[in-house]
Formats: structure tokens, C-alpha cells, sequence
């Protein structure tokens, strides 16, 4: 494949991105016409051990200036294309760092922390997870939690959240949620991926979707192409709207089988939530350095240009200018 002359001048942004960082990831961000990123920061860990991982993400942002740089705003992401580095946005997969204080919300905003998930498979303070047997829907905590991401202008996100607390977020949230990285269980029956209602649902109250391509959610798992994950993110659009979706790849390049231990069990260490197999991402785009062949595939599928530059990060920054504020 060829690089994508829409990509070179395309918004290109990635709603979920887990690697193992390092200078060689922050450069296959550049190499690969990154504008931006949520990348996670937190996934199992309490307050200080997250705070110790923005002071780590804040000594790489000087480290690796050249290559990257902290996003706070929209406007930052905008500077970030201009200025061919990548914007990242700090993220959490969890609550977890909440712990039980509300006050910690605003306190990680001002670190610089733009989306965090509810949960992150199981249950915590805040609701459930899609790996637990009850779904017990959003705790009254979780309502306050919903109700102070929203004054402070953090993204709830509900990849990885149980259906019913899912519904109750989007009910309850005052501002746009998302689905940051999931893919449809019309294509591929998987606890992980969201059926064609949940899709509709968060969609039609204004909500957002992030399509994922981590192989064993995928329709041909680790035998997937490009194409395939053309067709995921075709089949999303045709339920929730081409305004409404956007990439979110799960890219956790660079990781091994310490890291999939790690995430697949119950807050890291307690019962095996899952088995993932091979982890092998899609021929023709198996690094973050091939983003522009996404665009490439786009073209070939048949997309228009507007189309294309509104699921490759269009859609995104819209999303982040209402939940954060201009």
C-alpha cells in the first residue's frame, strides 16, 4: 500500500491507544500521521500509583518533546498537526484512581486526564463491568462520579462497562459519553462488543463510538486484514451514523504475556476474566505506523472524503470540543 495524500492532510486521531511506551512507539505515532491520541495512563491502580504514572507521562513529554506533546484542549490537538508531533491525551481505564473521593476528579483533570472509563471489566465503587455475572447498573456514587466528570469536562467512556450501568451513564450523564474502542456482536458474538441496540442507544442520545480491531474481538480474529476492520467500522456507521464514530484501535504495541495477564484478570491478579489467543493485529495494519494505510483501505472500500476524514478524527475532536469546552 501507498501513503494516503487525505491522510497526510487529515485530522488523524485514536481514541484508545495501550501500549508499552517508549521513544520507538512515540515515533511510530509520527511516522504513522498520528495528530493525537487518548492514551491510557490507568487501568488496575489507586490514586498514587497513578499519580505516579502522569509524573512519568510529564518526564516523557520533556524527554520526548520532538515527538509528542501533553493535550489539554482541542486547540492542542489542532497546534499538535501543525507542529508535526502527536497530542496525547491522558486516559484511565478504570475509576479505580477515584478511589472514594470525589474531590480526586478535579484534582486528575488538572493533570491533564481528558476521558476515563467507568469501569475496566468488573465491578468497582462506580458500577459494573461487562465480565461481571450482576450487573448491578450505576451506584449512587457512580451518579455523583458521572455528574462531577461532567462539571470538571472529563469523557465518561463505556468500553469496557456492563450493559446495564452502560445504559444508566448515558441516561444519567448530562454530556455525550462514548464507547471509545468496541466492536459490534452483530459481526462477532463477544462480552466485549456491543449489540446493534446498545450501538443505537448511545448513538441516538447523542453519544459516540470508537471501533476497535483487538483481534480476538474481530469477525476472522488474528487471520483479520484491514479490510475487515473497513467492514467493522462499516457496519457501526450504518446503526449509529457517520457523525457519530470515530477509530479506536486498542493498539498495545509492545506488550507481552506479563501485560495480558495483567488486564485479564480481576484488578490484575484475582480471578482469569478471559483468554484472548493469538494477539496478532490486522495485515496491513498491525502498527501504528501503518495509520495511513487505514486511509488508503477507506478509499478503496469506496468512502467518500468526507466520510473518511470524519472517522479518522473529524468526529473525535467534535466530541472532545462538547465534552471539554472550547
Amino acid at each position: 500500500m501507498t501513503d494516503s495524500t487525505l491522510h497526510e492532510s487529515a485530522i488523524v486521531f485514536d481514541g484508545l491507544i495501550v501500549s508499552n511506551w517508549s521513544r520507538e512507539v512515540f515515533d511510530d505515532m509520527r511516522r504513522g500521521g498520528l495528530t493525537g491520541a487518548n492514551c491510557t495512563c490507568s487501568v488496575w491502580e489507586g490514586f498514587h500509583d497513578t499519580m505516579v504514572n502522569i509524573g512519568q507521562w510529564n518526564r516523557w513529554f520533556r524527554e520526548f518533546d520532538d515527538l509528542i506533546v501533553k493535550a489539554r484542549t482541542t486547540a492542542d490537538i489542532h497546534r499538535a498537526k501543525e507542529q508535526d508531533r502527536t497530542a496525547v491525551i491522558l486516559g484511565f481505564q478504570n475509576t479505580s484512581a477515584f478511589e472514594d473521593r470525589l474531590e480526586f476528579i478535579e484534582i486528575f483533570k488538572d493533570a491533564g486526564i481528558g476521558i476515563v472509563q467507568m469501569t475496566y471489566n468488573t465491578q468497582n465503587l462506580v458500577g459494573s463491568g461487562c465480565y461481571e455475572s450482576t450487573d448491578s447498573g450505576l451506584s449512587d456514587f457512580g451518579r455523583e462520579v458521572v455528574a462531577e466528570m461532567n462539571r470538571v469536562g472529563i469523557l465518561c467512556d463505556l468500553s469496557h462497562v456492563g450493559s446495564v450501568t452502560s445504559r444508566d451513564v448515558i441516561e444519567t450523564s448530562a454530556k455525550p459519553v462514548a464507547y471509545s474502542h468496541c466492536l459490534p456482536a452483530g459481526l462477532k458474538a463477544h462480552p466485549r462488543n456491543k449489540s446493534d441496540e446498545e450501538l443505537r442507544f448511545i448513538a441516538e442520545r447523542g453519544g459516540f463510538v470508537g471501533v476497535t480491531m483487538f483481534p480476538p474481538f474481530l469477525r476472522r480474529g488474528p487471520e483479520s486484514t484491514v479490510d475487515d476492520y473497513i467492514e467493522a467500522i462499516d457496519y457501526v456507521i450504518d446503526i449509529a451514523g457517520e457523525d457519530s464514530v470515530g477509530i479506536g484501535t486498542d493498539f498495545t504495541q509492545g506488550h507481552g504475556e506479563p501485560f495480558f495477564n495483567w488486564i485479564t484478570h480481576d484488578k490484575g491478579y484475582a480471578r482469569r476474566l478471559t483468554e484472548f489467543g493469538e494477539i496478532k493485529f490486522p495485515e496491513g495494519f498491525s502498527s501504528i505506523r501503518d495509520f495511513p494505510n487505514l486511509a488508503v483501505a477507506m478509499e478503496r472500500a469506496g468512502w467518500t472524503e468526507a466520510r473518511i476524514r470524519k472517522i479518522l478524527g473529524l468526529n473525535w475532536l467534535r466530541l472532545l470540543d462538547e465534552v471539554w469546552g472550547r
